[in-house]
Order: structure tokens, then C-alpha cells, then sequence
């Protein structure tokens, strides 16, 4: 681990995820930032940032393939809590140039095409919000899936240089859903209808009792680690 990560992970030892917020806001003032998917996780995180009014920037990357009940959970959380979420689009010449050559939906056809597509819409985008940043914060939690639990809650990102911190790393999805009530947080409907990860509306399907976290996502494909490339997992 990178000597600045292995500090940072010392210094929030101990700490709750407020807390841990706070000192990292303090350590990167002006250089943090937090990604949002507006997904159970992520809108707690919202309402920590928010509600203590942590210099911590929130953008969201806008793929343009999101759900309508995303877009509603951004809305109102903006309209609740008064503060900007600074969204992040694809490259239109990219995303032309993908469209018109392969079509709006090329991501069934192959793995390859589906990576472009993440690619252009979410992995490019994602290295202009991040710029400028020395640290980036993330709802991941370690149940999420089998990857995710080789992850510890400070890393250091090594492809983006840059400190990652997931401040519930954690917690259980029960303690999520009941932090969410507690403080009447918005959250996306999608997840009461089975819907643990939401992405894009056409990669992304309920899952049955018993799948994985990711099985929702490309569910299509019949071997993948179920990661866009957002967060790179290293070996175990």
C-alpha cells in the first residue's frame, strides 16, 4: 500500500464514518471528492457529507441509459438538501462515433463491445471527475460481492493516483436500510423491487433470492467479474 494510503488508514482507525469524513475533508481539503450511483450506500453517504456540511465535492457520472427512478432520487435529493451534485457526461464524439458505427445497444453482442461502452460512458468521464483530486471516496461494502471483499476500507489507486476511501466498507445492508430509515434518507424504489446494484437501465436486472449482489449486472455474459472497470480489484 502507498505510504500516503497506509497514513491515512492509521489516522481513521477507530473512527465512524462521519468522523473518518471529517478528517479526510481536513487532511484533502479542496482535493476530495465522492461518486455517487444514487444507490442505498451512496445516498448515506450523501446525507453524511450534506448534512455536515463536509467540503466534499458529489458528482454522479450521467451515462444517459439511466433509470427514470434514478433520476428521480437525484432530484429530490438535490431539491432536499439544497446542494449540487455535479454530474459527469461521455464525450459526445466518442459516443457518436460508438452509436453510429455499432448501434445504441452493441453491448449484447460481445464483452469487448460492452467494455467499450463503459468505457466511453462511464471510465472516460470518471478520469475527468477524478482530476485534480487526491482522494475519492466510495460507497463499496465488502458484502457486495466475493471481489469486493479482498478490498480494504483505505487503498491506494494505484491506476487512478489517488487515495480511495469507503467509509461503510463494513457495514451490513441491514445496517444501511435502517441508517436510511432513521433519517428518512431518499433512496432509489428500484432496490425494493429487487434491485441490490443499479446501473444502466439495459445492463441492469433484478436479481433472484440467493444470487450474487452483481448478478444483475450484464447478467448476459457467462463469465465476468461484474465490474465495469470503476474499481479495479487486484489479485488476492
Amino acid at each position: 500500500m502507498n505510504e500516503l494510503a497506509e497514513h491515512i488508514k492509521k489516522e481513521a482507525a477507530g473512527l465512524d464514518p462521519i468522523e473518518s469524513l471529517t478528517l479526510l475533508s481536513d487532511i484533502f481539503h479542496g482535493e476530495i471528492i465522492f461518486s455517487t450511483s444514487f444507490g442505498w450506500e451512496d445516498q448515506v453517504i450523501t446525507h453524511m457529507i450534506f448534512t455536515n456540511n463536509l467540503p466534499i465535492k458529489i458528482f454522479t457520472l450521467e451515462t444517459g441509459r439511466l433509470f427514470p427512478e434514478t433520476y428521480y432520487v437525484w432530484n429530490r435529493t438535490m431539491e432536499i438538501y439544497g446542494k449540487p451534485i455535479h454530474a459527469y457526461y461521455p464525450q459526445h464524439e466518442l459516443l457518436e462515433q460508438m452509436v453510429n458505427a455499432k448501434g445504441p445497444n452493441s453491448f449484447y453482442e460481445s464483452v469487448d463491445n460492452r467494455k467499450e461502452c463503459c468505457g466511453i460512458r462511464k471510465i472516460e468521464p470518471l478520469k475527468r471527475a477524478l482530476a485534480g483530486n487526491k482522494c475519492w471516496i466510495t460507497g463499496i461494502r465488502a458484502e457486495q460481492s466475493a471481489n469486493r471483499q479482498h478490498m480494504e476500507n483505505v487503498e491506494w489507486d494505484e491506476q487512478n493516483q489517488l487515495v480511495k476511501f469507503h467509509p461503510i466498507y463494513n457495514w451490513t445492508l441491514d445496517e444501511v436500510k435502517e441508517y436510511i430509515k432513521k433519517y428518512n434518507i431518499p433512496y432509489n424504489t428500484l432496490h425494493d423491487r429487487g434491485f441490490p446494484s443499479i446501473g444502466c437501465a439495459p445492463c441492469t436486472r433484478a436479481v433472484q433470492s440467493g444470487e450474487d449482489f452483481r448478478a444483475g449486472r450484464w447478467w448476459w455474459e457467462d463469465q465476468s467479474k461484474k465490474e465495469c472497470g470503476l474499481h479495479e480489484v487486484k489479485a488476492s
